[in-house]
């Protein structure tokens, strides 16, 4: 694809990655067959290779408008594309260089700044979003229906897991709004980690991985969140630690990114790409493990999040471990499509995100599977909402059958 970047943008280094990303789409249209916005809309522009065309125009100096915007808005960033493209475009990368120049081009409206500045400064931050949490499952009784299913049940956290001491040792990232909503999944990962000798070490000040606010454009708080990360595992990783480990497959990804998103970063770029390259989502790290076939008498489905499958590219890692373990999986229609939660996505595009999210449960209920396992919290808070079976991590039943 040709480029005529404006000379004030392609000095930059975003210029640079940009027109570099950009000349490696030869306009071939794979990507919208994989699309779920496009898929829904219909509309060209709603799909990778129009959004594509949009960003090129807008780097290029043509006319930017609000519906620019709506239709980089759309994304789901769930990747999908990248996993269809023929040429290997670096869709996801240059999206966020798309969002980032639209939003110094396009004034959003005042309700939708305020909205997005809310969610940046409860979500990301685990004890903001834990007393709101809190309040919400008090008095969730007296809220209105549309609420209520954002907020889900207070459950009570069975027996701690006592971390076991072991030669082996690996960090185990926590994220900001799992440890919340669902402390039983880290939970769950200490028990299968102390089960194959493995000590997870939990650092109490860690901060969001920063995906959150990297995704809507409030770049200075992810740099803050990454950095404190790297300064607070570092001394870790220095005495040896083997891996980095996240059980939200969403936080796997961005922390993988650390080092690409840091390049340019003299003091951070090199301990970035270190950070990085430790990082392994639970299912990966776990693979390599002899796993006895145990008698498992139990009918899954399983729902492989966008961040699992197109961004960490581990699809089928999961899947497999549940085989090899004695788990009767189910048959799963479009398994490559997003399920509409994409971090804060159910949140800003809640129509878009709720049609997905049917097409999705359908699909997994397909095959009338007892219960629905994923690898990402965000999803399985979004299909709980609408599930008629349980959502669970898929760790959970892991650590439940271990004795």
């Amino acid at each position: 694809m040709q480029t005529v970047i404006e000379k004030s943008i392609s000095d930059t280094a975003e210029g640079k990655e940009a027109e570099r990303i950009l000349r490696t789409c030869v306009h071939c249209g794979f990507c919208t067959a994989t699309c779920p916005t496009y898929q829904l809309l219909g509309d060209e522009l709603d799909g990778p290779r129009g959004r594509i065309y949009l960003i090129k125009s807008m780097l290029e100096g043509e006319t930017v408008s609000n519906a620019t915007m709506q239709h980089l808005d759309r994304c789901l960033t769930c990747r999908a594309c990248e996993t269809t493209c023929p040429s290997g475009v670096e869709y996801g990368k240059l999206l966020d260089i798309g969002r980032h120049t639209v939003e110094q081009k396009v004034s959003r409206i005042w309700h939708e700044k305020l909205y997005r500045f809310l969610i940046l400064q409860t979500l990301p931050y685990r004890k903001r979003f834990r007393i709101l949490l809190n309040l919400g499952q008090t008095f969730r009784f007296i809220l209105p229906s549309d609420l209520k299913k954002l907020i889900p049940v207070k459950k009570e956290l069975k027996e701690e897991t006592k971390n076991q001491t072991c030669s082996r040792k690996v960090i185990l990232f926590s994220g900001c709004v799992q440890s919340s909503l669902s402390p039983e999944i880290n939970q769950s990962v200490i028990k299968v980690l102390n089960h194959f000798g493995v000590s997870a070490v939990e650092i109490e000040d860690e901060q969001c991985c920063g995906a959150m606010s990297h995704h809507l454009n409030a770049s200075e708080q992810a740099f803050s969140f990454m950095k404190h990360n790297i300064d607070l595992f570092w001394p870790l990783i220095e005495q040896g630690v083997e891996a980095i480990i996240s059980s939200a497959s969403g936080c796997g990804v961005h922390i993988k990114d650390y080092g690409y998103l840091l390049r340019n970063d003299e003091a951070y770029a090199s301990k970035a790409a270190k950070l990085s390259s430790l990082t392994k989502d639970i299912s990966e790290y776990l693979q390599s493990f002899d796993l006895e076939k145990l008698n498992v008498s139990k009918l899954v489905a399983f729902q492989s999040p966008c961040s699992l499958q197109h961004g960490q590219k581990l699809n089928g890692v999961t899947e497999t471990i549940l085989n090899r373990l004695g788990f009767d999986m189910t048959e799963v229609g479009d398994p490559h499509l997003c399920c509409g939660s994409a971090g804060t996505y159910s949140l800003l595009q809640k129509e878009l995100s709720s049609k997905l999210q049917k097409n999705k449960i359908d699909n997994l209920m397909r095959g009338q599977p007892e219960i629905i396992l994923t690898a990402n919290i965000g999803c399985c808070q979004h299909l709980q909402q609408v599930s008629p079976v349980p959502v669970r991590h898929w760790i959970e039943e892991v650590a439940a059958i271990i004795n």
